[in-house]
């Protein structure tokens, strides 16, 4: 089992979200058999005294799960959910979640959180039915390392929105190419400047006041 595994839940570090495209790594029957391999390697106790390793015989069935049952060998893609890892697996989602962070404390994979969008009905200031693009996160993407090509470390990111982000600018971009010019004579328009007269005169007066 490794160091994260064995720590009580309050006391195991968070991960840091990485957000990113989901793109997965290629991988042949031979790189599949040596990532196994080194997996069960890990599994042997590394200290006197001990009956375990570095990694539990249900992490390792996780990552079996996730080679031969979801990873798509020619496009690289490994996109399941956490339950249907754990139906796969014949374990607790929980399990699951702690496998994969062992797993990836010892450079066997690693994951990006992806992201979808979405169009929305709402009403908008007045009552009419607009649309709107939301961002949602959907599952994990899952990438492989093999132990004889190990891939580098993606970049992390703790929001999908850190400024300068490629993330961030690919959604920006998105956004921009999604949303029609907003016509200056339309209700809407004329109802958010107001608005912002209304915002800016309410600051002005408040600078005023703050004035000795």
């Amino acid at each position: 089992m490794s160091s994260i595994a064995i720590l009580p839940s309050h006391s195991r570090p968070r991960r840091e979200k990485i957000f990113g495209p989901a793109t997965g790594v290629p991988l042949d029957r031979e790189a599949k058999v040596r990532i196994m391999t080194r997996a069960r390697a890990l599994l042997r106790a590394t200290e006197a005294g001990k009956h375990y390793g570095l990694l539990t015989a249900k992490t390792v069935t996780v990552l079996e799960a996730l080679l031969w049952g979801f990873h798509n060998g020619k496009s690289g893609a490994c996109m399941p959910s956490h339950e249907a890892i754990a139906e796969r697996a014949g374990c607790a989602r929980s399990t699951v979640a702690l496998a994969l962070k062992a797993l990836e404390a010892v450079g066997l994979l690693t994951w990006v959180n992806r992201l979808t969008r979405v169009i929305e009905q709402e009403r908008d200031l007045f009552g009419r039915l607009a649309r709107r693009w939301r961002t949602i996160r959907t599952s994990n993407a899952y990438a492989f390392r093999d132990p004889k090509t190990p891939h580098p470390h993606p970049k992390s990111s703790k929001s999908e929105f850190r400024a300068g982000t490629p993330n961030q600018e690919s959604l920006l971009s998105l956004a921009a190419a999604s949303a029609p010019p907003l016509d200056p004579k339309s209700d809407l328009a004329k109802a958010l400047e107001r608005l912002g007269n209304t915002l800016r005169a309410a600051e002005a007066a408040a600078r005023k006041e703050r004035m000795p």
